[in-house]
């Protein structure tokens, strides 16, 4: 079985090739640069590289969220007009998790930490039972203050990882109240190849099969709105009900952020797809 995957969920973009159980090559940068500039042609460099079509492949894998909005939106939207012109399954991996599963057979909490700025982050908490990643908190938006509170509560050494941690060093070494640790760079940051084993883990694991979806249904998970979302959101209701009842407000809020993120993704997908698709048929036909 051979696994494509790419990840683009924040400053770092990567693609890996997997195939039954052997990493055959991965292609990882952490520069400011758009990943609609780099993914596809470090896609492109990698398979000439290694000899390989996307079309021999048997799935796709994306981090699926949370992280950046843009770079979600390009990652999702390559995968699907791929996964849409090779008729490709997309697994769906979370993004905290694939962060953790750089940290195979550790005995600490994995607390993984990705900036989601006004002192929140992006994470969740891990551990190793044997070879099997088990999630002790799932994968959510919260405050920095919070995490490091549930974690003095476990009382367990933690390590953490993620382009979040130099962001947070500062409060976290002045505030956690077990011991700890810093993941080293190569550990630290978004890898397409620790994506790609996840993701064939998911794939053959029957209690994970809600993660493989046809190309066509897949969405990035946000988590949350953006600011300028949320704010509009918030504004359309309260006109709508100057001088009504909090439920009712709270409903439409809920319709408006929910049609808003809908509309985003649709628009987003629409454009990328089609440029996925363009790009991957103008490389088959060379």
């Amino acid at each position: 079985m051979k696994i494509l995957a790419l990840e683009s969920s924040g400053l770092v973009a990567s693609v890996a090739l997997w195939a039954d159980g052997c990493l055959m090559g991965e292609y990882t940068t952490n520069f400011k640069k758009t990943h609609s500039q780099t993914l596809l042609p470090m896609l492109d460099g990698l398979m000439t590289m290694l000899g390989v079509s996307p079309d021999s492949c048997d799935a796709l894998a994306v981090s699926a969220g949370p992280g950046s909005f843009t770079g979600l939106r390009i990652g999702s939207a390559t995968a699907k007009g791929i996964g849409l012109a090779l008729n490709l399954p997309i697994i769906e991996v979370p993004t905290v998790d694939a962060i953790a599963y750089n940290l195979f057979g550790t005995d600490r909490i994995i607390c993984p930490l990705m900036d989601a700025r006004r002192q929140q982050v992006y994470t969740g908490l891990y551990t190793f039972t044997g070879a099997d990643l088990t999630v002790v908190t799932p994968q959510k938006v919260t405050a920095i203050d919070a995490i490091l509170e549930e974690l003095g509560a476990l009382g367990r050494p933690v390590i953490f990882t993620g382009d979040g941690v130099p962001v947070y060093k500062d409060v976290i070494q002045t505030k956690c109240t077990v011991d700890y640790v810093f993941a080293p760079a190569h550990l630290a940051a978004q890898r397409a190849g620790a994506l790609a084993s996840l993701a064939a883990v998911y794939y053959n694991d029957p209690a994970k099969k809600d993660h493989v979806v046809n190309a066509r249904d897949h969405q990035p998970d946000y988590l949350r709105l953006s600011q300028a979302e949320r704010e509009l959101a918030a504004k359309n209701a309260a006109k709508k009900n100057e001088g009504g009842d909090e439920q009712k407000a709270a409903g439409q809020i809920k319709a408006a952020t929910e049609a808003a993120v809908q509309k985003k993704v649709t628009e987003a997908a629409n454009v990328h797809e089609a440029a996925a698709e363009g790009n991957l048929k103008n490389g088959c036909a060379r």
